[in-house]
């Protein structure tokens, strides 16, 4: 059976970067289904794939893309008959800019008749924000957190997840027209870091305290000012490095990157009693999937009973893939960005 799919074929500019081609699907193998695609949803790895700064994206030419809504179409096995046209949110290691795609089994959720809009943010974004707010560590009532890009895919589930335990949570913020949207999702304090020093704010608003966590995809320049937020017992959470995406002059922008983020010896976090975790949730797909179905199950329950709010986000047609990514690039967007095939 052929398709077509978005193939990133030269690192740069969104407006030359990918071309719609024609490909042949393989056979499917045990546990694997086969989506006709609605639509699928862009994250900030792929702004970083498209750049040539994300390592674990494969060689060009490739298929990026994460996380899809489509109908299943064919499956492999004749018990799995039942799934035939049930719509799904499936998660996938690359290749969701295709019109069809292979996707296993236990990577999938039915989500009925939630818009593929609504129900793409509770993919990647939305596991990677349940796995932080649910595995990675107990998070008790009354807690203090920082969320940067707290309007982010990511960002604004998480604060809404954090919000549900009883965390305050400081979110933060570059763009001053996002104010109103984490106010309606409940963070405590908003703190615009392109008028305010980030650092300063939270530590007058603590007054002596310290965070006991912060949620950081950025990296690079602010990782040591978190690491002098938190106490003892405090974790700081990595889960991107957007930083990274803002260099422009190759290998030195790199160095520069790793230079803002020092050293930090295990010696010094075990004496101050402090945790560093890094969470990336391709790999965790793979060594645990059944985390993944779980969040992902779970989140479409909470999205079901009214408990999440999923904001508006962007809606792109898939002719103006260049555009789509384009915004998320910026860094002005919020919410989710979908692009849909016709």
């Amino acid at each position: 059976m052929k398709s077509r799919a978005f193939y990133l074929t030269k690192y740069g500019n969104p407006d030359t970067a990918f071309e719609l081609r024609e490909f042949e699907l393989p056979p499917l193998n045990n546990n694997q289904m086969l989506i006709e695609v609605e639509a699928f949803g862009l994250n900030f790895a792929d702004v970083m794939a498209r750049k040539g700064l994300y390592r674990e994206a494969p060689p060009l030419p490739c298929v990026l893309g994460y996380e899809i809504v489509g109908r299943v179409i064919q499956v492999n096995s004749e018990k799995d008959n039942c799934l035939i046209n049930k719509r799904v949110l499936s998660f996938c290691r690359f290749g969701g800019y295709a019109q069809h795609v292979i996707v296993e089994k236990n990577a999938s959720v039915e989500i009925g008749p939630i818009s593929a809009h609504d129900a793409l943010p509770l993919g990647t974004q939305g596991s990677t924000a349940y796995y932080m707010s649910e595995y990675l560590f107990k998070i008790k009532a009354d807690e203090k957190a920082l969320v940067h890009a707290a309007a982010g895919g990511v960002g604004n589930l998480l604060v809404q997840l954090l919000k549900r335990k009883g965390v305050f949570v400081f979110a933060k913020i570059g763009d001053a027209s996002k104010k109103n949207i984490l106010v309606e999702l409940g963070a405590d304090e908003i703190i615009n870091y392109n008028s305010e020093d980030y650092v300063s704010t939270i530590q007058k608003r603590l007054n002596g305290q310290k965070l006991d966590m912060s949620f950081n995809p950025a990296a690079g320049s602010t990782y040591k000012k978190d690491l002098s937020l938190i106490g003892s017992g405090g974790k700081l959470v990595l889960f991107g490095a957007s930083e990274l995406a803002k260099g422009k002059w190759g290998i030195f922008s790199k160095l520069n990157f790793v230079k803002k983020m020092g050293l930090a010896p295990p010696i010094g976090l075990m004496m101050q009693s402090k945790g560093v975790f890094g969470v990336n949730m391709l790999r965790i797909a793979e060594s645990h999937p059944e985390i993944l179905n779980e969040s992902m199950t779970a989140l479409v329950r909470l999205n079901n009973e009214g408990e999440l709010k999923i904001l508006e986000g962007q809606q792109f047609p898939h002719t103006a893939l260049n555009e789509a990514h384009r915004s998320l690039e910026s860094g002005k967007s919020s919410g989710k960005i979908s692009v849909f095939w016709d």
